[in-house]
């Protein structure tokens, strides 16, 4: 990856719908060029898709918690059970596989308090093997992106 590449993946980064000939200029390319570069980050995996996105509020889920759980056991039939289930919940935006006190991270969009209890006993503690949770309400966004940007 160069100089240029990189430059491609920054103005990429901070507006993904660039289109090809936008995107050739603000890089310094002509376009055929530029398209088969953006193609060549693209099936080397280094982009890996391009996303909208969402209003939380406006989807009617303003809040935003993070949930940490810890689990019974550690075998690898409950620990996937656990995953596959958080994965299919609509709530969670990210789930992470943590090491510390805690086995996992959860980050779920939720509708105030009724919200985030509907999410904590009618999904997460049905599931088998949830020991304790933590949780903690964001309060207000500092900085949010999707990946990192490109140095």
């Amino acid at each position: 990856m160069d100089a240029t590449d990189k430059r491609i993946l920054r103005a990429l980064h901070a507006e993904a719908r660039l289109t090809n000939a936008e995107l050739a200029e603000r890089v310094g390319l002509s376009p055929s060029p530029c398209w088969a570069r953006v193609r060549k980050l693209e099936q080397a995996g280094v982009i890996r898709g391009y996303h909208a996105a969402l209003d939380q509020a406006k989807l009617g889920l303003p809040d935003t918690v993070i949930i940490e759980v810890m689990t019974e056991k550690h075998d690898e039939a409950q620990l996937a059970e656990f995953e596959s289930a958080i994965a299919a919940m609509p709530e969670v935006i990210e789930a992470w596989l943590v090491t510390g006190e805690y086995d996992y991270v959860i980050k779920a969009a939720v509708g105030g308090t009724a919200g985030y209890e509907r999410l904590l006993r009618e999904k997460i503690y049905r599931l088998p093997g949830v020991r304790h949770t933590r949780t903690a309400f964001g309060i207000r966004c500092l900085k949010q992106s999707y990946t990192p940007r490109p140095a």
